[in-house]
């Protein structure tokens, strides 16, 4: 029996896993993956992290280069590579989670490749699990290529004719701004958009908000509460300056779909020949078969990542604690809190 298992090796899973190593207990990391930090290498091939090294890195080891350099999903997804094979976490990789059920105060983990016990279990696969795509997709003519941001990977995947990218995320802003350049674009967002730059006065405005303290705004003060509320901004004016330049033309909210048309808040419609979802994701935990973590929306119960249940613990769920909780930039802290209270338990 393990002392402590993790679920999941991405960034959240490779933090835990720091402070664990530093322990003297027997504990387990479990990967549906091939390699740590897997994610990233299957994310779209142009992506660039508005958040510069400096800000980029987990407990232990920093990123290496120019320190106020952004990253590409590459510089990342070879980093926590890296990071796990310097600190040596024992990773079992392509283990796939099917069931956790707790008796007695034990966790049974049934996977693909067996099953294993422990007295912690922390839950480390953060809020990117299942894709969200509105039901009505599945209206749309087969004649439509149609993939979630997750599945987007460069415009060559793309048909001839025109491109709607639902979402008005930093995701689908970015990739708006790419297919622009070769295909007749459209973005589809429900609420008016908020461009932040992602340099000012030649520092990145992540460390300005470090400095003024946002970075360290917690989801229950009173900044962090009006910070969640809002939502992120557009970091950078690509996606401005393609719609004030007519490459890209902004639609608003889709509500309906019939055929290769897309109908949107206003009545009007637009007919598409390509639709990429940046509509984000939702969690699933099906496979925990423990009563009483989740609430009615099936949002997990917890405090800072320590739920009801002695020995259950979240990381790298979004304001699990800070803005940054489920980033590379803030899921260290709560790593070394959960550390922490697995300690004094």
């Amino acid at each position: 029996m393990y002392h402590t298992v993790v679920i999941g090796a991405g960034q959240a899973g490779l933090a835990m896993g720091y402070y664990l190593q530093r322990g003297n207990e027997k504990f387990l990391i479990l990967e549906k993956g091939l390699l740590a930090g897997n994610a990233w290498k299957n994310r779209y091939d142009s992506l660039k992290l508005f958040t510069p090294r400096m800000f980029s890195s987990l407990p232990g080891l920093p990123l290496d280069g120019d320190k106020h350099d952004f990253p590409s999903k590459d510089d990342i997804a070879i980093y926590l590579h890296d990071y796990a094979t310097n600190f040596n976490l024992p990773i079992q990789f392509e283990t796939e989670v099917i069931e956790v059920t707790n008796t007695n105060g034990i966790f049974t983990i049934v996977t693909n490749k067996g099953t294993v016990t422990s007295k912690n279990l922390v839950v480390a696969t953060g809020a990117f699990q299942n894709k969200y795509i509105p039901p009505f997709a599945e209206k749309i003519s087969k004649r439509v290529f149609q993939i979630h941001s997750s599945e987007y990977k460069n415009p060559s995947q793309l048909q001839e004719g025109t491109v709607m990218i639902v979402g008005g995320g930093n995701s689908g802003a970015q990739i708006a701004v790419e297919l622009s350049t070769v295909k007749n674009t459209y973005i589809s967002v429900g609420h008016k958009l908020s461009f932040w730059p992602l340099v000012v006065a030649r520092k990145s405005i992540f460390w300005w908000f470090d400095k003024l303290g946002i970075l360290k705004a917690t989801s229950s003060s009173f900044l962090g509460k009006k910070l969640k509320q809002r939502g992120d901004p557009i970091f950078g004016f690509e996606l401005k300056e393609a719609i004030k330049d007519w490459d890209v033309t902004m639609k608003g909210r889709v509500v309906n779909a019939e055929m290769d048309y897309l109908i949107f808040d206003d009545q009007s419609n637009l007919q598409v020949d390509n639709l990429i979802w940046s509509t984000g994701f939702k969690p699933d935990f099906s496979w925990l078969h423990i009563t009483g973590i989740l609430n009615a929306e099936g949002e997990v119960k917890h405090q800072r990542g320590v739920t009801s249940i002695k020995g259950l613990y979240f990381l790298g769920l979004p304001w699990q604690h800070r803005r940054g909780s489920s980033l590379l930039q803030g899921v260290g802290d709560d790593a070394e809190y959960i550390m922490d209270v697995i300690n004094n338990g």
